[in-house]
């Protein structure tokens, strides 16, 4: 069987190495840098020829940095004879540019897809798509993985009696994913009725369903950018009563205001992952990080050996989990 080469960008060296910990394997050798004028370097530094090459890089901030990263590796390994490039991307930016809302604007997500196609990418390996059609704008093979059980490991440790939890989604689109939530970890289900004035403003204006009052609510979403709908989402819940109000995202971007925005909010915990790397000083007390190394690394390890990934959700995470 082919060898396994894992290498990291420098987007998410943490979660490489913590994957490669799970798997019992070394992280691979690679020298990356900048030319003086600013353009990317990239060497792999041991022999990938003939081997199964998986790249840890998620494209968060700064983005565009990032993604020609992403491409210089996967060039690198293409030319070196790679046998098969697996481009694992925890955190897909641009995702958020997925269709034309109105005239003369990219969808460039598309445009993302079809650049790391074209660089050489044999499959994508990715998490929590903020729109599941991406998976669509990519001609190779995408493996689009969901931290649920990871998140639904960690409240289902708190013990939350099932009469005392409301699941909220934060606004219509987000419906599905509270269901699946709502489906593992029973209580009831409520829906905060968004407006979207803009891009940036949006308010929350009722709560559907529930009831929340004198419950512990959590609100799950894919990600936190600049905070405003889910702090939204949590100050309407608090405001119908909520003893207890926990948020749970799989993507910690936090630009903008966001950290003054959920410091201000009436919220418990913030739970995230390490999909994206953070610094402790930069997080709230009340920010709790979980790993998402031991999914990557169970999925990394069913391609490599060409076994089922849609598995790993009909089976315990606390099973496989490092």
């Amino acid at each position: 069987m082919r060898e396994i080469k894992i290498f990291s960008g420098r987007a998410n060296p943490r979660l490489a190495g913590d994957i490669c910990k799970f798997l019992n394997i070394p992280l691979g050798r690679i020298t990356l840098g900048e030319f003086p004028d600013g353009e990317n370097a990239c060497k792999i530094e041991e022999d990938v020829r003939g081997r199964d090459v998986f790249l840890v890089q998620p494209t968060c901030p700064p983005v565009n940095n990032n993604i020609m990263e992403l491409l210089i590796m996967i060039d690198s390994c293409r030319r070196a004879s790679a046998e098969r490039i697996t481009a694992v991307i925890p955190y897909f930016g641009y995702a958020r540019q997925d269709r034309k809302d109105e005239g003369r604007v990219p969808i460039t997500a598309k445009l993302v897809s079809d650049v790391i196609t074209a660089a050489g990418a044999d499959r994508v390996l990715t998490m929590d798509l903020h729109a599941a059609q991406i998976q669509g704008f990519f001609n190779v093979p995408v493996d689009h993985l969901y931290a649920a059980p990871v998140l639904n490991h960690f409240f289902q440790n708190l013990n939350i009696p099932e009469d005392d939890l409301v699941i909220v989604s934060p606004d219509a689109g987000s419906i599905k994913r509270a269901v699946s939530h709502h489906r593992r970890l029973g209580g009831r289900l409520a829906i905060c009725d968004k407006r979207r004035h803009s891009a940036s403003d949006t308010t929350q204006e009722n709560i559907i369903g529930g009831p929340v009052e004198g419950r512990t609510a959590i609100i799950f979403d894919d990600m936190i950018s600049t905070a405003g709908s889910i702090c939204g989402a949590a100050k309407t819940t608090f405001e119908a009563g909520a003893k207890d109000i926990y948020i749970a995202a799989t993507h910690g971007v936090l630009c903008g205001d966001a950290i003054a925005r959920l410091q201000a909010a009436p919220i418990k915990e913030i739970i995230l992952t390490d999909t994206i790397p953070h610094q402790s000083g930069h997080l709230l007390p009340n920010t709790k990080i979980l790993t998402v190394a031991p999914l990557l690394g169970e999925a990394i390890k069913r391609i490599h050996n060409d076994e089922s990934i849609s598995a790993i959700f009909r089976e315990d995470f606390g099973a496989f989990q490092g």
